[in-house]
């Protein structure tokens, strides 16, 4: 098993993930007994080549789909006992989720996209809080914008900001650069990074890039859904 430190608190900690999918005459194992512990304030770097399982496991470990065996524990909680209502329930102010196609939502301005879904959460003030953290990754002047008003990386600075708005311990990014130009990226990995720091949260970056994943405490590499390697740069 790759382990943390034994003085620090684990974040995520998965023991013998599997992930079959198809039929049972026929399955395909898209993750082959996957053990790993997050430390609690790491940056980790999930990092392999397509079809190598690393979106399949960020998945599972953020309650987005459920293992077919092993058990997964997120903040102390245990996903693999929930059910789909249950998993949404964990998910919600735990986990942050950045993707790589940014998932706006077109007929809100940046700030409604962060704003409403605090508002349904029922978190106070949420459009203070929604401006407050748009405000941290840069793009407060382009809070009345809509999303094809706005480039490429300013759409991934609002998805950033409704990612980390809720004030999320542990937060996902799967490829985030994938649909940038490298001076963008670079732009948009350094704002997940001083967000990360200034709420000393968990982040789990999925990534092909080598670079990138060099930015991070450790790097887990994945080969045909297992880990291969486990190292700290």
């Amino acid at each position: 098993m790759s382990e943390t430190d034994s003085d620090t608190a684990i974040a995520i900690r998965a023991s013998d993930v599997t992930l079959s999918l198809g039929t049972q005459a026929a399955p395909v194992d898209i993750l082959r007994g996957i053990d790993l512990e997050i430390g609690s304030g790491e940056s980790l770097a999930i990092l392999g080549p397509s079809g190598s399982g690393k979106s399949s496991l960020m998945a599972i470990l953020s309650g987005l789909e459920r293992a077919s065996g092993g058990t997964v524990e997120v903040a102390g909680v245990d996903f693999t006992a929930l059910d789909e209502d249950g998993l949404a329930r964990a998910r919600r102010g735990r986990i942050g989720i950045v993707l790589q196609s940014f998932h706006l939502l077109p007929t809100m301005t940046a700030l409604e996209n962060v704003a409403v879904p605090l508002e349904l959460a029922g978190i106070d003030d949420p459009f203070d809080v929604a401006t407050a953290e748009l405000t941290a990754v840069g793009i407060g002047h382009r809070l009345g914008h809509y999303p094809t008003q706005l480039s490429g990386g300013e759409q991934q600075r609002v998805a950033i900001a409704r990612a980390l708005a809720p004030g999320p311990s542990i937060v996902f990014a799967d490829e985030p650069t994938g649909n940038l130009d490298a001076a963008t990226g670079g732009s948009i990995i350094d704002v997940l990074f001083e967000r990360k720091a200034a709420a000393d949260s968990t982040l789990v970056i999925i990534t092909h890039d080598v670079s990138l994943a060099q930015r991070c405490d450790r790097i887990v590499e994945m080969k045909d859904g297992r880990i291969v390697s486990d190292s700290r740069p």
